[in-house]
């Protein structure tokens, strides 16, 4: 499972999906750096999770050795700047006449992949691993895996490289991505995912579920939910069987 000669930067937002890249990048390379994004999210509570779940995972197995760097990028100021959208606005969270959530911030992974890259360029990082999935996701059209691969091949190009982007989530449904984070890290793992990690798209930490923290109506509390309740049911249907 392990690649000595690789190291890899991953997305890390402080939530749910990005944990389970984090821990699943910690599981296969020896060198593992972090990079968030402040780009004017009305969720921003999500990056005062990070320092919190790094410290976590840190403790789990020798991850501790493997963990390096974090980095923040700022690009509140740019991308907040380019169009209101409920999660860069106090805005009712709705469907748009694309047929999209107006949850959807234009171009942000598609940015976030091209700083993302720039900055593995000069830390000699070669896998770029981020949490984009199109099973259980909200139609987000940078979030699809030929957007992904597409991006591979212009950052490649770009810059002369030959990165990797890993989407180890891309295919798997929020119950799976629950299964994997027991697979990698245990009860611990999972766990830490509850307690510490973010996805609620308004920002709630007031109420706590049995998945985590969150107002529990938004899509990404919904899809949260629905994956921890399909994944606990299956464990229950195991242990009884």
């Amino acid at each position: 499972m392990q690649q000595p000669d690789d190291g890899a930067l991953v997305l890390f937002s402080g939530g749910q999906d990005s944990t389970t890249c984090l821990a699943w990048a910690l599981a296969h390379y020896r060198r593992v750096e972090t990079v968030g994004f402040a780009y004017g999210q009305r969720h921003a509570v999500e990056l005062d999770c990070r320092a919190p779940v790094r410290e976590g995972l840190a403790a789990i197995a020798d991850w501790g050795t493997r963990l390096g760097a974090d980095h923040d990028i700022d690009i509140a100021g740019s991308l907040g700047a380019l169009g209101e959208t409920a999660l860069t606005s106090d805005t009712a969270i709705a469907m748009t006449e694309e047929g999209l959530p107006n949850t959807f911030v234009p171009g942000r992974n598609l940015l976030f992949l091209t700083y993302a890259a720039a900055l593995a360029y000069r830390r000699g990082l070669r896998r770029i691993v981020g949490g984009m999935c199109e099973t259980d996701f909200s139609g987000y059209p940078d979030c699809r895996d030929d957007t992904i691969k597409a991006m591979q091949l212009a950052l490649n190009l770009g810059m002369s490289r030959r990165f990797v982007l890993e989407t180890p989530l891309m295919w798997l449904d929020k119950a799976a991505t629950w299964q994997l984070a027991h697979g990698l890290g245990g009860d611990t793992l999972v766990s830490l995912i509850v307690e510490r990690t973010h996805t609620c798209y308004l920002g709630d930490r007031a109420h706590r579920h049995e998945w985590g923290y969150g107002c529990g109506t938004c899509p990404a509390c919904e899809l949260r939910a629905s994956g921890w309740q399909r994944w606990r049911a299956k464990v229950v249907s195991r242990e009884r069987s």
